[in-house]
C-alpha cells in the first residue's frame, strides 16, 4: 500500500494536500468552520472510505459467489451523540460516543438469504474491520528547519 502523505496548504487557514502514489486530492474544512472548502472534510474522507469499502467489497464477492448483485449504493453519516441516546449502539457505554451510521442499498433479484449474508460481507469490509478494531495509531514527531 502506498504511503499518504498529508501536507498543510501555507495559504490556507485548513486546506491540505493528499497525495498517495500519483493521486491527489485537497482536503479542507467547509467555509462555516473558517475553511475555504476545497475539498473533502476529514470525516467526509473517513465515510467516502467506509462507503468505498463496503460497496467494492461486496461487489467483489457477490460476482465470485454468483449473486445477481446488480448495483450497490452506501449511505454513511457521523454524528457525535450521548451513548444514552443511542438506540441503535449494541454495547453499553456511558459519555459522548462517535456514531457512524451506514444505509446499504443493493439492487438486484435478491432472495432474503442473498441479502442476509451480503450483510454480514459488508461487516467484513476491511475498513469496517479497521475502525471497529480501535486501531494504535503510532506518532513520530520530526522538526525541519
Amino acid at each position: 500500500m502506498p504511503k499518504v502523505i498529508v501536507q498543510s496548504l501555507p495559504d490556507y487557514t485548513h486546506a491540505q494536500l493528499l497525495t498517495a502514489d500519483h493521486r491527489s486530492l485537497i482536503a479542507d474544512e467547509p467555509l462555516a468552520d473558517d475553511g475555504a472548502d476545497l475539498g473533502p472534510s476529514p470525516y467526509e474522507l473517513l465515510l467516502w472510505a467506509l462507503g468505498a469499502c463496503t460497496s467494492m467489497t461486496l461487489q467483489i464477492y457477490a460476482r465470485r459467489k454468483g449473486i445477481p448483485l446488480e448495483e450497490v449504493a452506501v449511505e454513511v453519516e457521523h454524528e457525535r451523540t450521548h451513548a444514552e441516546a443511542c438506540q441503535d449502539c449494541m454495547e453499553e457505554r456511558s459519555g459522548r460516543i462517535e456514531v457512524i451510521r451506514r444505509r446499504i442499498v443493493l439492487k438486484g433479484p435478491l432472495t432474503d438469504a442473498q441479502r442476509d449474508e451480503l450483510l454480514g460481507v459488508a461487516n467484513r469490509c476491511p475498513v469496517h474491520k479497521t475502525l471497529k478494531s480501535a486501531p494504535e495509531v503510532i506518532d513520530v514527531i520530526e522538526v525541519v528547519d
